[in-house]
C-alpha cells in the first residue's frame, strides 16, 4: 500500500484573484508567519489530460461540488534525469485530494504503460481512472510561483505570468503560451490542513479580498479554445 505522504495530499484550498498592490501587502503580512519554501521563485509546467471534446475542463468550469483532473507536472525546465509528477487532483467543495506518481521523462512516454507498472494503491487508482476516461494530452499551462509555508500546515502560493496553449504539448519554450491574466493580476492560493488562520482570514476580510473560483486551465480553455483566439 502506497502511504508515502509525499504522494498523498488532503488540504483545504481557497483561491484569490489579486492585484500587484494587494500582493505586496499580503506577501509582507504572510511572510511574518511563514518562510519561503526551499525552491524560492520557480517555474511550474503542467500538461493536462482531457477527452477529445474537452469534457473534463467543461465540467470543471461549471464549478460543480465535485471534480477531478489529471495532469503531468514538471518544476522548472526538465533535463534528461527529470522525474515529473503524474497527478490526479480531486476537489470536493473546498477540500482538495491529490494523488501523484513520479514518472520518467522521455520522448514517446506512454502514460498508460508506465502507470500499469506501478502496483501500489496510488498506481492502481491512476490505472482505474485511465481505464474509464478516454483522456490524453490536451493543454499546457505554465506560470511563475512563489510559495510561503509554516509548520502548522499553512501554505500560500502566488502564481503570475500564467500561460496556456493547446498545442506544443511538451515542456520546451514555456513562454510560448498565451497569457491568461493581465500583467497586474495574479492568483493567490491558501492551502491549509484545517481552517484558515484567524489573522489571515481577518486581514482578507478587512481588505475586501474574497475567494474566487479559478482554474488556470479552465480560464485558458474559455479564452483561447471557446474564444477561438
Amino acid at each position: 500500500m502506497d502511504m508515502n505522504p509525499k504522494n498523498i495530499f488532503k488540504r483545504l484550498e481557497s483561491k484569490f484573484l489579486i492585484t500587484q498592490e494587494q500582493y505586496t501587502f499580503l506577501h509582507g503580512l504572510i511572510a511574518q508567519h511563514t518562510t519561503p519554501d526551499s525552491f524560492g521563485s520557480y517555474l511550474v509546467q503542467s500538461i493536462y489530460f482531457d477527452t477529445p471534446d474537452w469534457a473534463v475542463i467543461r465540467h470543471s468550469i461549471e464549478n460543480p461540488p465535485f471534480k477531478q483532473k489529471m495532469r503531468l507536472r514538471c518544476y522548472g525546465m526538465p533535463t534528461i534525469d527529470s522525474m515529473p509528477f503524474l497527478e490526479i487532483k480531486k476537489k470536493c467543495h473546498n477540500v482538495v485530494y491529490k494523488r501523484r506518481l513520479t514518472l520518467p521523462l522521455y520522448e514517446g512516454l506512454n502514460i498508460r504503460e508506465e502507470v500499469a507498472k506501478d502496483n501500489s494503491l496510488t498506481g492502481r487508482e491512476f490505472l482505474f481512472y485511465l481505464e474509464r476516461h478516454p483522456v490524453y494530452e490536451r493543454a499546457h499551462v505554465s506560470y511563475r510561483r512563489q510559495a510561503l509555508e509554516n509548520d502548522s500546515g499553512l501554505r500560500v502560493t502566488f502564481d503570475s505570468d500564467i500561460r496556456f496553449r493547446s498545442n506544443m504539448l511538451h515542456y520546451q519554450n514555456p513562454r510560448d503560451g498565451l497569457t491568461i491574466l493581465p500583467p497586474r493580476l495574479m492568483i493567490m492560493e491558501v492551502k491549509t490542513l484545517g481552517g484558515m488562520p484567524l489573522w489571515l482570514a481577518s486581514s482578507l476580510s478587512e481588505n475586501k479580498i474574497y475567494p474566487t473560483p479559478f482554474s488556470k486551465v479552465g480560464e485558458g480553455y474559455k479564452k483561447y479554445v471557446l474564444g477561438g483566439k
